[in-house]
């Protein structure tokens, strides 16, 4: 029963649904997952409408929206509250960044904004204290960050998706979560979260977590103009894809 397992939780991480196959995109995975996300959101406004509640379900992009519109409906959202879970392409892009022969120290954060799917991830290379990349190099590492669910996908030949890498990332971000909850001050990640950008209604960038969720959403600039090419580029996408959450979950709702 998901209320009793539910019950009472003050973190509550959704990571279920079917992954993505070779061939699939994570748009793909709407009509598999978007009707788990509803059953299982309900139950948690129900029984712990106070969670902290991150959506690692796929498509992140339209699920959080999804997750929102529930809330919403049974009288309980906190924008504070709602995350979509990006964290897997910050260490992807930090993965990356520490392989380049221009990046000297482990202790590198690269931030990436926008969404979780293709062209929606933007990960900001020119940001790195010992960045010294052009034009086509930043283009070529967005790239490559871009793509790189696909290329696990389509490595493992049927046989799975990013499954550890994306442990990995949710165990960080949860424990962010709890130092958060727990009264630590200045607590820094990266998000999916309502609000925050005039260019659509949730994006992902950095934000200061605290006992009650967000309590700031931090600003990303200054960017390269490639970066800020590709940001405005992939809006319109980024919000098709809000939308389709969220009139998924108003019709289901009305039902």
């Amino acid at each position: 029963d998901p209320s009793a397992a539910l019950a009472g939780a003050d973190i509550v991480l959704l990571a279920a649904g079917i992954a993505r196959k070779p061939g699939m995109e994570r748009s793909d995975l709407f009509k598999f997952n978007a009707g788990i996300i509803v059953d299982l959101v309900q139950h948690c406004a129900r029984v712990c409408p106070q969670a902290l509640l991150a959506i690692i379900t796929n498509p992140v992009n339209s699920m959080v929206p999804i997750a929102a519109e529930v809330l919403r409906k049974a009288g309980v959202y906190d924008a504070r509250r709602l995350f979509g879970l990006t964290s897997l392409d910050v260490v992807r892009a930090e993965s990356l960044a520490l392989d380049l022969e221009s990046v000297a120290s482990h202790q590198v954060s690269i931030p990436v904004v926008g969404g979780h799917s293709g062209v929606t991830i933007v990960p900001l290379f020119s940001q790195l204290a010992e960045n010294q990349h052009d034009a086509d190099e930043l283009a070529a590492l967005i790239a490559r960050v871009q793509g790189a669910g696909t290329e696990v996908v389509e490595a493992k030949a049927g046989a799975g998706s990013a499954t550890l890498a994306m442990a990995y990332a949710a165990l960080r971000f949860c424990q962010s979560l709890v130092r958060a909850k727990l009264g630590e001050a200045n607590v820094r990640e990266y998000a999916f979260v309502d609000g925050g950008h005039a260019g659509a209604p949730f994006f992902s960038q950095p934000i200061v977590l605290g006992p009650q969720g967000v309590t700031q959403v931090l600003d990303y600039l200054p960017v390269h103009p490639v970066e800020q090419s590709a940001i405005e580029q992939m809006l319109p996408v980024l919000n098709k894809e809000i939308q389709q959450g969220i009139d998924y979950a108003r019709h289901v709702l009305l039902e």
